[in-house]
């Protein structure tokens, strides 16, 4: 019987050890991979449901408490960001206002069936009383949300949300946060419908909302 030379024998097993490896990676694929990839720039989402959003308990700029729940029978618009943001930050908050007034357009009755969140990923400076002031400069239907570092952590990790402070070892109050760039729409049943990257406009987003609307 013809035996194997060992360059031969080394090149079967590379080829098993392979195929073993692509079959474990379909099978995470099927079972427990994101639906939902964020790039530098912008999320693609894949085929599958996305697994953004779940529960919640944060406090309002009006001192109320307000979880999951608050989703519910309502289209929500849900953005992550902080009061002390130079730039980003407020233009997102001034375009969902202008969404939320476009919906409204001709209409009034229409805005009852949409809200939005703005959820601080800097609660340490974002208290009740900072976004009750910060609140002021944006539409009356956007709430800011708020809460101990926990409970805002698990608010960001149920949206996929990523968070993190510059210069760490500054103990100065005017550091800047990183943070993911994400408006999601949420529908009424609190489950994920769609999302807009960094320069959707006013117009994308309220033509997103009517599609949707009763």
């Amino acid at each position: 019987m013809r035996r194997m030379s060992a360059s031969t024998i080394r090149i079967s097993v590379f080829v098993i050890i392979g195929l073993a490896l692509l079959a474990a990676a379909g099978l995470w694929w099927r079972q427990g991979a994101p639906a939902v990839f964020e790039t530098a720039n912008t999320p693609v989402r894949q085929s599958g449901a996305a697994a953004i959003g779940g529960p919640f308990s944060l406090t309002d700029h009006r001192g109320n408490k307000v979880t999951e729940a608050a989703l519910t029978d309502h289209l929500t618009l849900v953005y992550f960001g902080y009061a002390s943001c130079p730039d980003v930050c407020p233009t997102e908050l001034q375009d969902i206002g202008a969404a939320l007034d476009l919906l409204a357009a001709g209409n009034p009755a229409k805005i009852e069936d949409a809200q939005a969140l703005f959820i601080t990923v800097d609660p340490a400076r974002d208290t009740v009383t900072a976004l009750a002031d910060y609140m002021t400069n944006f539409h009356p239907k956007i709430s800011g949300l708020t809460g101990s570092a926990e409970e805002v952590a698990a608010a960001a990790k149920a949206y996929r949300v990523y968070f993190s402070k510059f210069d760490e070892a500054e103990e100065s109050d005017s550091y800047l946060m990183d943070h993911s760039n994400i408006i999601y729409l949420m529908g009424r049943d609190g489950e994920f419908v769609a999302h807009f990257g960094y320069g959707a406009s006013a117009e994308q987003i309220a033509a997103k909302l009517r599609e949707f609307q009763r």
